[in-house]
């Protein structure tokens, strides 16, 4: 009589078990579905960066995302309790509609994933013809090995991705000036070579101070075939801002430049047709519109770090 008690018990307790795995893992589906994601800007099209905000219903230490391939990596944000990660949508994007994919970690060390639909459409982009000097675009052998040389430099810093965001608040203006020429143009050079412009342009003459975007770390600052002087910025998870054809370089690779700081004068070097300013935003290899960067609203007050402070009861 008691050993079928003694069964009796260990099955009851081990459906018990059984179900309230079962619950859990439904309420964890359930939670997951009801994740909050929205985006700035709200309306994304082929060249656009992007800033996610996540709300997820479950406490978690850590969320990471993919996004067009890409690896989008969260912070907590302590100010509006919402987990902000920055991506880009490349030029070459089709409109549609593509999946962000959603990983966080919980405090107890469990998986939880979710998935939200994000619609992006085509941007209107322009054509023009320009003329500039053969050396532009027919290079000398010696010049050919030059430019070889610089491609193999940028390869090389431009795959380092550190995994903090080191800027802080919006994104502001390099100088303060008429832009002659927007993001995504595609270009004709002498009848038939052809690129995309991949910055944004100010009409500033030779000698005009320019400033960081951002806060970061400067990782180039040297001159370069095409670019002329040139400086490119740090920011942390894979974003990078470029300034270019710069007359002379104020700062040194490996310093640590604040949002606004001079980084060099203005000037016409590299290829270019007459002394202006090109910026440039580049995201984990892709080159995404400066002026939608400039135009996002982000807060001024840092991450402590990637993980949601814990609740008292977690802590004990």
């Amino acid at each position: 009589m008691m050993n079928r008690r003694t069964s009796l018990v260990r099955s009851c307790v081990t459906l018990v078990l059984i179900l309230g795995c079962a619950f859990s893992t439904l309420a964890k589906s359930l939670e997951a579905k009801s994740w909050s994601v929205k985006w700035q800007p709200a309306r994304l099209v082929n060249g656009s960066p992007v800033i996610f905000r996540v709300a997820s219903p479950i406490r978690l230490s850590a969320l990471s995302g993919e996004w067009l391939g890409h690896s989008v990596p969260f912070v907590f944000d302590a100010s509006t309790g919402l987990w902000r990660g920055f991506a880009g949508v490349s030029l070459a994007t089709s409109a549609g509609t593509h999946v962000l994919k959603l990983k966080g970690t919980t405090y107890a060390g469990e998986p939880v994933v979710s998935e939200r639909d994000v619609t992006t459409v085509k941007g209107k982009y322009h054509n023009v013809t320009i003329r500039v000097p053969k050396q532009f675009t027919e290079p000398t052998p010696e010049q050919l090995q030059i430019i070889s040389k610089d491609k193999a430099t940028k390869e090389i810093l431009f795959a380092e991705v550190t995994p903090d965001a080191q800027w802080l608040g919006s994104f502001r203006v390099p100088v303060v000036a008429r832009v002659s020429d927007v993001f995504g143009t595609t270009r004709t050079f002498n009848g038939k070579v052809q690129s995309v412009h991949q910055g944004l342009d100010y009409a500033v003459s030779t000698g005009t101070p320019v400033g960081a975007l951002n806060t970061g770390t400067v990782l180039l600052a040297r001159p370069l075939y095409f670019e002329g002087n040139c400086v490119v910025i740090n920011h942390g998870q894979g974003l990078l801002t470029l300034y270019l054809h710069l007359s002379e370089l104020k700062v040194k690779e490996g310093e640590t430049v604040k949002r606004g700081q001079v980084l060099g004068l203005s000037g016409g070097t590299g290829r270019a047709t007459g002394p202006h300013l090109h910026v440039a935003v580049r995201w984990q290899g892709v080159y995404l519109d400066p002026a939608t960067l400039l135009s996002l609203r982000l807060p001024e007050t840092p991450s402590a770090n990637s993980k949601a402070p814990r609740r008292e009861e977690e802590t004990q």
